[in-house]
């Protein structure tokens, strides 16, 4: 397999996109030989999910496409952004937060922590922002991080 692999899509931030986002990573990922029964298959699916959600409810028409990029580097590392056009960065909730929805990351945060991942928040150059998840590709072996290091794994970066 090749070192570095990639698969991107830019879809209207319409609802019915984020169904088409799931399913244009999926389709990589079963491309990639990840089964479709692997755990890892269905959280990407989830993570992908909550950011095509937040990239189309939270933007409010002000970014009228989102793109989904999906990145598997040396067998090793999975990268999944949704990068939207929307200046405003996500706020991060407490866990507590007790509402119908906003919840979507953290969701992302506690699925990347529990796989070992990252979590970033990045300003793009067109004044939008990118919303990416790292995680280790199965067979890849993850060392433990103490408490605090995986808190600021998962913060946001600026």
């Amino acid at each position: 397999m090749a070192d570095h692999l990639e698969a991107s899509v830019t879809l209207p931030s319409d609802p019915a996109s984020v169904a088409a986002a799931r399913a244009h990573v999926a389709g990589a990922l079963a491309e990639w030989g990840l089964p479709p029964d692997a755990e890892l298959y269905d959280t990407v699916r989830l993570i992908v999910s909550e950011l095509a959600t937040n990239a189309v409810q939270h933007t409010f028409g002000q970014s009228p496409t989102f793109t989904v990029d999906v990145v598997l580097v040396r067998e090793e590392r999975v990268h999944i952004g949704v990068t939207d056009s929307h200046p405003r960065l996500p706020k991060r909730l407490p866990a507590a937060v007790q509402q119908d929805n906003g919840r979507g990351l953290v969701i992302i945060r506690w699925l990347t922590v529990e796989y070992g991942g990252r979590l970033r928040v990045r300003p793009t150059r067109q004044g939008g922002k990118t919303v990416a998840v790292e995680l280790p590709w199965p067979g890849t072996t993850v060392t433990a991080q103490p408490t605090e290091a995986v808190t600021a794994a998962v913060q946001p970066e600026l």
